[in-house]
């Protein structure tokens, strides 16, 4: 009698268990997608992060190429001006100013970029302009004291172009001129400029291109603010897509709980009336 009752139990509990099991099991392949989707919006909500700065990242001026070159040039000419020409001689200061100038407004027009690009190509181009008054007045210096300005024919030409570039003279240079005369110091420079210049043609062709593309502060806070505002109704168009199917699988949930407890108080009745029998 007892026997009878408790293998009644055990095996509708068993009968349970299985279907909690499988009930589980649905579940599980159920909220794999979903799993699966809260992965995905993790990693675009990383991705878009990136759209939100709309503010270049520069200020990194100091490992631009045409920059070290640029500083070169001014310790350089500042060496110059002090060892060949005299004190009272006007052109020092205006070679040394010119020389600063290229310098300083490569760094200020790349610290500027960040929120004007405008400003940047204004200062490149200022600094581009201050290096072409300064080779102006190297040129001046060979050419009034009968030097010679080394052309392409000139048999060390080649070789101090190649100098003006490598890594050695970048490392070396404030030793090596110690070494030099005027003229060669002057040649030297001249090249230095020349290849500054380029470079600088180059830089604020980049810049234009950029402008064109990217279009100056305003307009990427413009895209960006826009950009914001469709993700977000995006977002909102996909979570009102997800009410009605979130509606229907609460309304199965609800109608599952209450099958299990009808079974359930079906259970405990035919419990209650085979005690009764028993007894």
């Amino acid at each position: 009698m007892d026997k009878s009752f408790d293998s009644n139990l055990e095996n509708q509990s068993n009968l349970n268990n299985q279907n909690a099991q499988n009930n589980q099991s649905i579940q599980s392949s159920q909220n794999a997608p979903n799993n699966q989707s809260v992965l995905n919006n993790q990693s675009s909500q990383s991705a878009q992060g990136s759209q939100y700065n709309f503010l270049h990242q520069y200020g990194h001026y100091r490992h631009l190429r045409v920059y070290q070159v640029a500083e070169a040039i001014y310790d350089i000419t500042y060496y110059f001006t002090q060892r060949f020409l005299g004190r009272g001689d006007r052109t020092v200061d205006q070679m040394v100013q010119a020389a600063r100038s290229g310098k300083q407004n490569i760094a200020e027009g790349n610290q500027a970029a960040a929120t004007s690009s405008e400003t940047e190509i204004k200062l490149t181009n200022v600094a581009k302009a201050s290096l072409e008054e300064l080779l102006d007045d190297y040129e001046d210096y060979l050419r009034v004291r009968n030097l010679q300005q080394w052309g392409a024919l000139h048999h060390r030409y080649e070789k101090m172009r190649a100098y003006a570039r490598s890594d050695e003279f970048m490392k070396n240079y404030a030793q090596s001129i110690r070494h030099m005369g005027d003229e060669e110091i002057a040649n030297l420079c001249i090249t230095l400029i020349h290849q500054a210049i380029a470079m600088l043609h180059k830089l604020i062709a980049t810049m234009q291109k950029r402008f064109v593309t990217e279009g100056g502060i305003k307009e990427r806070m413009y895209q960006a603010r826009t950009g914001y505002r469709q993700r977000q109704d995006s977002r909102l168009a996909e979570l009102e897509q997800m009410v009605p199917l979130l509606q229907q699988q609460l309304a199965q949930a609800q109608a599952e709980a209450a099958r299990w407890q009808k079974a359930y108080e079906a259970l405990k009745q035919r419990t209650a009336d085979t005690r009764h029998q028993h007894e």
